[in-house]
């Protein structure tokens, strides 16, 4: 067994659209990756939502930001992907917060693996009426527009438009075609290119690890809202997925 430290993987944690419960678990969570993990990566939608306005960032998460904040300081490198909840992140995560900001899927060595990195949002046949929007929803007009708002109306705004706060006790109608669609589309990008070990995605709520062909696998890392589950990477290993409510008790 390696005796390297392994890289933890989550995504899809929807802070401020889940009980207070949830955001006491993944900040026990991110205590626990910053004294075993050699790098931590949010795969997505850390918040339910996430614009840098004019005037400020949106409030709320100070407890979470300044944990993030305390692990890039230790040492511990912290990346965090857009989201379709959370992807209009910039400058103050980057700069006040010391995280890498991923706005657009990747493909890059991730403990030994050549992975390709991504939400997940818009791949695949899923999310038909999501692709159609956005490309208006990340314009830079859009964008432009949005930032000016008073920060109050912006986030009254996101949460009338989210579901998460609906739904956080029960399976969203689509995620299982949206799993469907997103797990033929990371077959499909692992047989198209036999240089890909692992395609790491999110989105869909839904846990899944699933070796593609032998050594090479597809990892869904599940969600925060229903399942508390996490990726475990480390280097000579299988991938793995684990439960952080099994592991705390």
């Amino acid at each position: 067994m390696s005796a390297t430290k392994p890289v933890f993987l989550a995504s899809d944690v929807h802070l401020g659209a889940t009980p207070p419960a949830h955001r006491t678990a993944f900040l026990s969570w991110l205590d626990h990756a910053a004294i075993e993990a050699a790098a931590l990566i949010i795969n997505g939608d850390l918040f339910d939502f996430w614009f840098e306005y004019r005037w400020g960032a949106s409030p709320g998460h100070d407890d979470v930001l300044l944990k993030l904040a305390e692990i890039v300081r230790s040492g511990t490198p912290v990346t965090l992907v857009g989201g379709n909840h959370d992807w209009w992140g910039g400058s103050y995560l980057r700069d006040e917060i010391g995280v890498e900001f991923l706005q657009d899927p990747i493909v890059r060595a991730i403990a030994g693996w050549r992975t390709f990195l991504g939400h997940g949002d818009g791949l695949g046949n899923g999310d038909r009426r999501y692709r159609v929007a956005k490309g208006i929803l990340r314009s830079p007009l859009t964008r432009v527009a949005f930032g000016v708002l008073p920060i109050a109306l912006g986030e009254g705004i996101a949460a009338r438009v989210s579901n998460t706060r609906d739904r956080w006790t029960e399976w969203g109608e689509g995620q299982a075609a949206r799993s469907s669609a997103l797990e033929a589309w990371a077959r499909q990008s692992l047989h198209a290119d036999p240089e890909l070990d692992l395609v790491l995605l999110g989105h869909t709520h839904l846990p899944m690890i699933l070796e593609v062909e032998p050594g090479r696998w597809y990892v869904n890392s599940g969600d925060w809202v229903f399942h508390q589950s996490y990726v475990t990477l480390r280097e000579g290993e299988p991938p793995r997925l684990d439960d952080w409510r099994e592991r705390n008790g």
